[in-house]
């Protein structure tokens, strides 16, 4: 059929007839018989069931001038196409046999110079390469001003391509934004599909960006990915408007996610099947994806949550503008432009809005557990001040009974001691030495009073210093019974143990020498002081009676127990290892102490 049309430069004339005919994929040049006219915009399936391969349009109109540069708009090629003007060749895809280029998706837009040009009858011949399983089909043509047709042109490339990479970008940042919120917070499950359901949504949206089914082989291998993509999205996201509305059916989950793994499987196993085939399943998806958003509607406006009805809201809109593009995939109407692209923002702002709505309300639960901790702490607090009182009251009536059991056992160290020395040396003493006696047993007690004063009050003084009165006070004390006192002293000089480990050394010191003195009828003690590296030992030696030959009387046997416990306490409190022994010959009383300078 010839489509006549006078056209002029200033006008735009849009052109809805034309020739066609079909050949294989090799022709090229159309054939001379069997053109039959059709009306733009054609979908040749209807015409050619089960065509695969090339149909020639041609178009032809009447051009008065032909000096002005002329405009040429072709709506719609799918999937692939050639294009000439007067027998010039002006286009040509990448690839017009398998695998096809994918120009289906945007417009072409040529400025025709005018020596393509001819005045009167000019022909336009378009070879469309398609798969009848793909919607093959050429648009209108329009013909006329360039200015007209070139913003024309790009309003429809903005439509179709542009905002398909801006709804792809918008809906991969915000898939990539809540996941890593759900990667923060695994256990809100919810953030991870809805990710997972956006990511597969920005694959199928590139199936409006994509110029050729690379990394696939075959048109079918990208329709089955493309179709499978959908049923994965459709599946995911189900999932995420029942975690949303906190609701948790696992086998339907599972199910779900069983039907979308074998989608894909089975479409990159069998692409030849699922590609052609794809309506078959993805025409069910899309119904149940209208299903379950209808429901969540219903569900969000019968709830009195603030977020259920926003994201309502936000899902009815793409789901409203998904019926024009519903319309378009079927072929119901003459559309060739899917508007779902357009509500992207609106998807953004609704998440948007869901995450600054839940983070409010986390907040206002921590304000909330951060105020009852509050009042926790401050019940808490004065429940262990009580408690810190009564365990410091208990702890200083323990430290006095301490003090008291500590001044008795310095007592009974030291001045007890003294008196039991001097008492002896009363007993022995001729009446004319009495009153000498007793300036030595006041002196004795003024030393033995000097010990803990100088042990308590010179917190620096080091051991030498402090053991050289003990020293001479014992040794004093055993001359009167006769006893050889020998003293070996080493590396005390610098030594340092603090004022109460020091009292405590001297008097176990003290103790064992007064011991020496009352029980064991020795002739000789020796008494040995040494630095050992980090440890300090004592050794106390006399040749008496023993441990098994003292006997003495009831009193006496009781002040040698307490004597006993008290050095042992005495080496318990510092620290120290005690062993009170006979000697290996039998011949006295041998006392070791083995005591580790660290506190």
């Amino acid at each position: 059929m010839l489509a006549v049309l006078p056209v002029q430069a200033q006008h735009v004339t849009r052109i809805e007839q034309a020739d066609a005919v079909r050949s294989d994929w090799s022709a090229q040049a159309p054939p001379r018989q069997g053109w039959v006219p059709v009306g733009l915009r054609d979908l040749w399936e209807k015409r050619w069931p089960g065509h695969d391969g090339v149909v020639w349009y041609r178009v032809r109109w009447q051009q008065a001038d032909a000096s002005q540069p002329v405009g040429l708009l072709l709506d719609y090629t799918c999937l692939a196409a050639a294009v000439s003007l007067n027998g010039q060749p002006i286009d040509r895809d990448a690839s017009l046999v398998e695998p096809l280029s994918r120009k289906w998706h945007v417009p072409r837009y040529y400025t025709v110079p005018p020596a393509l040009l001819r005045e009167g009858q000019n022909e336009l011949l378009v070879r469309v390469s398609g798969l009848a399983a793909y919607q093959p089909a050429f648009g209108t043509v329009s013909v006329g001003d360039p200015i007209v047709l070139r913003g024309q042109y790009e309003r429809e490339r903005f439509a179709r391509r542009d905002m398909q990479i801006f709804d792809a970008a918008v809906g991969l940042v915000l898939a990539a934004m809540i996941g890593i919120f759900w990667l923060l917070r695994p256990q809100d499950t919810l953030y991870g599909w809805y990710a997972l359901s956006a990511v597969f949504g920005r694959l199928y949206d590139w199936n409006f960006i994509a110029g050729s089914p690379w990394p696939f082989r075959t048109t079918d291998g990208w329709q089955a990915f493309i179709a499978a993509v959908f049923v994965a999205s459709a599946a995911t996201h189900t999932i995420f408007l029942l975690r949303f509305s906190e609701r948790r059916w696992p086998r339907f989950e599972r199910a779900l996610l069983a039907l979308a793994g074998a989608g894909m499987v089975l479409g990159l196993s069998f692409p030849h099947w699922m590609g052609p085939l794809r309506n078959l399943y993805v025409t069910p998806a899309i119904l149940f994806l209208y299903v379950v958003s209808a429901v969540f509607v219903v569900f969000a406006l019968r709830s009195d949550r603030r977020d259920y009805k926003v994201l309502a809201a936000c899902i009815s809109v793409p789901l409203l503008v998904s019926l024009h593009d519903l319309g378009v995939y079927m072929g119901w109407y003459g559309g060739v432009s899917y508007l779902g692209s357009f509500t992207s923002p609106v998807m953004l702002l609704g998440m948007g809005f869901v995450l600054a709505y839940r983070f409010a309300q986390t907040m206002e639960r921590v304000e909330g557990f951060n105020a009852e901790l509050q009042r926790e702490v401050q019940a808490a607090t004065v429940t262990l001040a009580d408690t810190l009182n009564q365990q410091h009251a208990l702890a200083l009536a323990h430290s006095r009974a301490g003090e008291r059991l500590q001044l008795v056992r310095d007592l009974h160290d030291g001045f007890g001691g003294t008196l039991v020395g001097a008492i002896t040396r009363l007993q022995h003493a001729p009446d004319e030495t009495l009153k000498e006696e007793v300036v030595d047993l006041l002196k004795d007690m003024r030393d033995d009073l000097r010990l803990v004063i100088d042990t308590t009050a010179q917190e620096q003084a080091d051991l030498a210093t402090l053991i050289a009165p003990l020293r001479h006070r014992a040794s004093r004390l055993l001359e009167a019974a006769d006893i050889d006192a020998h003293w070996r002293v080493e590396g005390l000089e610098g030594l340092q143990l603090g004022p109460g480990r020091s009292l405590d050394l001297l008097r176990l010191l003290q103790e064992a020498l007064t011991n020496v003195f009352k029980h064991s009828r020795a002739a000789r003690v020796d008494v040995h002081l040494r630095r050992a590296g980090d440890r300090l030992e004592l050794r106390v030696r006399d040749d008496g009676v023993g441990l098994a030959g003292a006997a003495p009387a009831a009193g006496q046997a009781r002040a040698a127990g307490a004597g006993l416990a008290s050095m042992r306490h005495r080496a318990q409190r510092l620290g120290a290892e005690l062993r009170i022994a006979g000697t290996s010959d039998g011949k006295g009383t041998a006392l070791e102490l083995d005591l580790p300078l660290a506190a």
